[in-house]
């Protein structure tokens, strides 16, 4: 994998990731973090260089070709809010934050990917964006809503994956990634003593009645073949043993692969919620929040994706992901603008464990790297040279 980048560009990415990983910083915070990066970016001198979203950085690599269309690159920048367990000697300095998510090898790989345009341009000017806050999955709206991506015709990113060996990279059409909207039921009733509970509007066992309803979407309201999930994931009511009380909340989350069963979903969780609600004699507020869409890939630009890998790591370098993915990523509301493409990046050595993502104990091995910068850089020629031929 060393000869996908200069040794001096290695050396330069190996350290800024571990600079990064040791110092983690949560989403919108990553102030320490946006400053290591710019100062990384700026010796590259890059047409322009600007802050967006607070403390994301969009850096300009010059093309060959004046008025070419322009390409994006993007790499998140934040942490999790998780005590780290690697045991790594460059572990986070900063308790209770962890990169997690591997969001520090894909700050580097994509300052790796802007070293490797600056030396061997595209068509067009490449933009490497460098966004915060996906893990809150405001990042990518707030980076569109600056206005820095108005002019890019075509972005492409990436994730670590440790469920795939370095060197292995998923670059498929069609979905890869699902939404992730979240739900709050909040349920008012008549609070009563414990003992005589026939004085109540009981929402406790409303809300159980409704945590069970709600598995009924997914079993018999969703197409078997169509991938859902409908997840309650807290329920908050009362303060002592003795006290039936007048209130209770439910939250949770709901992820879907498609539009339609987005819908779907937040549709009946209201109608449910709602419906058992009166029949408990409580009333009961859905409300329900949109997060990143569903990332489905196009065929054209992942067609772009492939041929960089292959060109880069040969055929049998693309993988099938193999699974259906029903986690969220925030580069969805980039696509909803922009055609592109979300990659998978093996991150794991031969013989390593599969360590899931948010977990204290991830990390991604350091030669994912090289190849993730090495696969935006090259992609973003590939798509360069072809939008400029249409």
């Amino acid at each position: 994998m060393d000869s996908l980048v200069p040794d001096a560009v290695r050396r330069t990415i190996v350290a800024l990731r571990r600079d990064i990983h040791q110092h983690p910083e949560l989403a919108f915070a990553e102030s320490r973090t946006a400053n290591a990066l710019e100062r990384a970016l700026s010796a590259l001198g890059p047409v322009s260089m600007q802050r967006v979203a607070g403390t994301g950085v969009v850096a300009r690599i010059k093309g060959t070709t004046t008025g070419a269309p322009v390409v994006a690159v993007r790499g998140d920048i934040d942490a999790l809010p998780i005590q780290e367990a690697t045991g790594l000697p460059f572990a986070s300095v900063n308790a209770g934050v962890m990169h997690a998510c591997g969001h520090d090898v894909h700050a580097a790989w994509a300052v790796g990917a802007a070293h490797l345009l600056a030396a061997r341009p595209a068509a067009g000017d490449v933009l490497v964006v460098l966004q915060p806050a996906e893990e809150t999955g405001e990042g990518a709206a707030a980076v569109l809503k600056s206005g820095a991506l108005d002019d890019v015709a075509a972005i492409f990113g990436a994730h670590v994956d440790r469920r795939f060996t370095v060197g292995q990279v998923v670059a498929q059409a069609g979905s890869l990634a699902a939404s992730a909207d979240t739900f709050e039921i909040r349920l008012a009733g008549r609070g009563a003593h414990g003992a005589r509970p026939h004085e109540s509007a009981d929402p406790v066992v409303c809300a159980a009645a409704i945590v069970s309803a709600l598995q009924t979407i997914v079993a018999r309201r969703v197409n078997p073949a169509t991938p859902a999930v409908v997840t309650v994931a807290t329920i908050h009511a009362g303060s002592a043993l003795n006290v039936i009380p007048d209130s209770a909340t439910l939250g949770g989350t709901l992820r879907a692969v498609d539009p339609q069963t987005r819908e779907l979903l937040a549709r009946e969780v209201r109608q449910l919620s709602e419906g058992i609600a009166a029949a408990y004699g409580l009333t009961a507020t859905a409300q329900l929040t949109p997060g990143p869409p569903p990332i489905v890939n196009p065929e054209q630009p992942s067609t772009w994706a492939r041929q960089a890998v292959e060109s880069l790591l040969g055929a049998e370098a693309i993988v099938p992901l193999g699974i259906t993915n029903m986690a969220g990523e925030d580069f969805a509301y980039y696509m909803e603008r922009i055609p592109g493409c979300f990659m998978r990046v093996g991150a794991r050595l031969p013989g390593e464990a599969v360590i899931p993502a948010h977990t204290p104990q991830f990390h991604a091995a350091e030669e994912s790297l090289l190849v993730g910068a090495a696969v935006l850089a090259e992609t973003a020629r590939v798509a360069s040279m072809a939008l400029a031929a249409q």
